[in-house]
């Protein structure tokens, strides 16, 4: 699953680090959430959506059409 997390995390100011605070999990899961080598919760998907101001879960992961 591709993220757009990275780009997103940065128009808001977040670190890695920090954003891992918010959401709860390390700096890094969400280093792996970005390099799509970890597929998170529905429930860890919402906090971040919500985190990086944005409505649809689907404007943050990306699913592949192979997946």
């Amino acid at each position: 699953m591709k993220t757009n997390i990275k780009e997103l995390r940065k128009e808001v100011g977040l670190s890695q680090q920090k954003l891992g605070d918010l959401v709860g999990v390390t700096r890094q899961t969400i280093n792996a959430l970005e390099n799509a080598r970890y597929n998170p919760s529905l429930l860890l998907a919402y906090k971040i959506t919500k985190i990086l101001e944005k409505d649809l879960i689907e404007e943050v992961f990306i699913l592949d059409d192979d997946e």
